[in-house]
């Protein structure tokens, strides 16, 4: 389903009934990366999928895609809905969209989930790194995407998801370039939420990969400790795609968080 939001429209899918679930996906993803996870959890929850702005089948909207017009998106669905309480979960790009979200809309959460994901804003060094993908992207989108997303999977994973990786590269050769850089630059400039960490009223999730190259273990180690109710998984073997790499052990994670926010 779609509704119009901005100057164009934002994708999204519902499955099930009952306590709300939010699932974002992240950077050169779409709500596909969801679709191992949704039979289970519909079984138990109102599963609701969206496509960020640029991904999937949503519109780019602006030259940059600023998490907080994002999260404005997920808002809009939330309302078309009639959703007045959900737990919020996301992968990544995702992660730092739900953070946005619970600073404009806490009072509507439940709870919320960062997959791969971390408050703190980009350093220089890593605002730099956006501003050479940005160029790379710009010459030949092809080519970055066939060496980013591999890059996102832990080296002994690779092999063993080669076909799930395939997979991503050929959904995301078809993104326009224009969206990925809008994107890059929405993170680029995004600010850092660790006081939404440390003044949540809900309970934080964090899955959190060992060998994540794009979210250092260290730096979500600290986070962990910010939060007053804090639910961690810890992946030793997994990089930045934990939903693939350990695929059962997030979903299980991902359901028992989400049943114990609506406990609470």
């Amino acid at each position: 389903m779609q509704i119009d939001f901005k100057n164009g429209s934002i994708n999204f899918e519902e499955y099930g009934s009952g306590d709300v679930l939010i699932l974002l996906h992240g950077f050169i993803e779409s709500l596909k990366i969801w679709y191992d996870f949704k039979e289970k959890l519909a079984k138990n929850f109102r599963v609701v999928l969206i496509d960020l702005p640029g991904h999937g089948k949503s519109s780019i909207l602006n030259e940059v895609h600023s998490m907080e017009m994002m999260a404005d998106s997920v808002k809009a669905v939330a309302d078309h809905l009639n959703i007045s309480s959900a737990v919020i979960i996301g992968h990544s790009m995702g992660g730092y969209v739900s953070l946005a979200f619970a600073r404009k809309y806490s009072s509507l959460l439940r709870g919320m989930g960062l997959f791969h994901s971390t408050s703190l804003a980009d350093s220089d060094e890593n605002k730099e790194a956006r501003e050479r993908t940005i160029e790379i992207i710009r010459n030949n989108h092809s080519r970055f995407l066939m060496n980013f997303i591999p890059d996102l999977f832990a080296p002994e994973t690779r092999e063993i998801h080669k076909s799930e990786i395939q997979i991503l590269v050929d959904e995301a050769m078809s993104m326009n370039p224009h969206a990925l850089i809008a994107a890059q630059l929405g993170m680029r400039d995004r600010t850092s939420t660790l006081d939404v960490l440390i003044n949540a009223p809900f309970p934080v999730m964090f899955i959190a990969g060992q060998k994540d190259s794009r979210v250092p273990f260290e730096n979500i180690w600290v986070q962990m400790a910010l939060t007053e109710t804090a639910y961690s998984l810890i992946l030793r073997n997994s990089g930045h795609m934990g939903y693939i790499e350990a695929r059962e052990k997030t979903l299980d994670f991902v359901e028992n968080f989400t049943r114990s926010c609506y406990k609470s």
